[in-house]
């Protein structure tokens, strides 16, 4: 069987998004069902584009300056709609419920859909029930265990404070220093974006650079034609629309992560895959989280905290007891088949069940859950200590202790 070029996918990509970039620009203002589907995929085609440009502009450019433009690419796909329901917000407080309600949902899909998807294809593809990760992940695991602690602070205090911020993008910021420092080998590139590598130099750049102008045209173009359509679409057709912001706003930007993920585990990468998804996830609940009253305020035009109402101060708790949960199972570097169901039949039950008492009792169930394991299982509490005894070493505070000689080679040198 014929596999598709990797410039049909591209051109296919980038055409997906011509309707809506073509009428939002000729000023025409089509109903909210077909602005909210066509801003939507214009939205999906840029995401894709950017993922693939994230990873062939490693090639071009300096690995320092490549890590920031990396990370500035990934999250504009994300985080348009939420920033912008944020923004929103700061002159309409119906906005708030949204912004919040686009972050969490974004942050569950990713473990309760992305992470147990990857985890069983990469189970399926190389037949076994347990997939073991990198140790270079342990990183990761030190920095998402942090953000998790701190965010069950938010409910508790009923607002995502500027101090907040500050604490979040500084655990960003320290993720991304370590990141930067480490000598991390990058993945093979596959599919599309092989293609583009595979271009003269002077092509590439240039393709690279247009790829991600198109790119960022159309999500500007999009976010809020897309973020206004699906309120008023569930307000048309009498479905809540804080669960259509919830899950088809993030849905929508995160399709592409999931799809290259199992296009990664598919050609052998699965630890690539799974790792990028763990990224994404440190990503999302320390920068995405901290943006949010910088957004909110701007807003405003004055210095405030985003607040949290009863329902919100839910779905905050809920995200981050399933983020303790998920940080919990991987810390020993592993994760089972087992473990990937759990994630999505507690993220599935959440979902199509969407009440108070649901939110509550599944979250109580991640906390319980999380905390058996480290109670019961030594490993998970031994690798723990191993990870944050390794966090000063990371940040340059101190150099790795040097290895002690072998004791047969002791030995002989007694002898002597």
């Amino acid at each position: 069987m014929k596999t598709i070029p990797g410039w049909v996918w591209i051109l296919g990509a980038a055409v997906v998004g011509i309707p809506w970039i073509f009428l939002r620009l000729s000023g025409t203002h089509p109903d909210h069902l077909t602005t909210t589907i066509l801003s939507g995929l214009a939205i999906v085609s840029a995401a894709f584009l950017l993922s693939w440009v994230s990873e062939v502009a490693q090639l071009d450019i300096p690995r320092s300056l490549a890590f920031v433009i990396v990370a500035l690419v990934a999250i504009l796909p994300e985080y348009a709609v939420d920033v912008y329901f944020a923004w929103k917000a700061g002159t309409d407080p119906v906005y708030v419920a949204y912004a919040t309600a686009n972050m969490t949902g974004a942050n569950r899909l990713l473990l309760g859909l992305g992470w147990s998807l990857i985890v069983c294809l990469a189970a399926w593809k190389y037949r076994t029930r347990v997939v073991v990760l990198d140790r270079n992940l342990r990183v990761e695991i030190a920095f998402l265990t942090m953000a998790a602690i701190y965010a069950f602070t938010l409910p508790l205090k009923g607002t995502i404070h500027w101090v907040d911020t500050v604490i979040l993008i500084l655990l960003f910021g320290g993720y991304a220093w370590v990141a930067f420092r480490a000598e991390v080998v990058e993945p093979e590139i596959v599919g599309p974006a092989e293609t583009l590598a595979a271009l003269p130099v002077p092509l590439r750049r240039a393709s690279l650079i247009f790829l991600f102008l198109y790119a960022a045209a159309a999500i500007l173009l999009s976010s809020e034609p897309f973020a206004e359509g699906l309120v008023h679409v569930g307000q048309a057709m009498g479905v809540d629309e804080f669960l259509l912001v919830q899950w088809i706003a993030p849905l929508a930007s995160e399709t592409p992560e999931f799809l290259m993920a199992c296009v990664f585990v598919l050609r052998n990468h699965a630890i690539a895959a799974i790792g990028t998804l763990v990224s994404s996830k440190v990503n999302q609940w320390t920068l995405l989280v901290g943006i949010l009253p910088i957004a909110y305020s701007i807003g405003a035009g004055k210095l405030l905290p985003l607040p949290l109402d009863a329902r919100q101060v839910e779905e905050v708790f809920l995200t981050a007891a399933q983020t303790a949960f998920a940080v919990v199972l991987i810390a020993d570097l592993k994760i089972t088949v087992w473990n990937a169901v759990a994630l999505f039949g507690l993220f599935f039950i959440q979902t199509i069940v969407p009440s108070t008492e649901v939110r509550l009792l599944i979250a109580w169930v991640y906390i319980a859950w999380a905390a058996i394991i480290l109670i019961f299982f030594s490993k998970q509490r031994a690798a723990f200590r191993a990870v944050f005894q390794e966090f000063p070493i990371w940040l340059g505070f101190r150099r790795r202790p040097p290895m002690k000689p072998f004791p047969a080679k002791q030995e002989e040198s007694a002898d002597r």
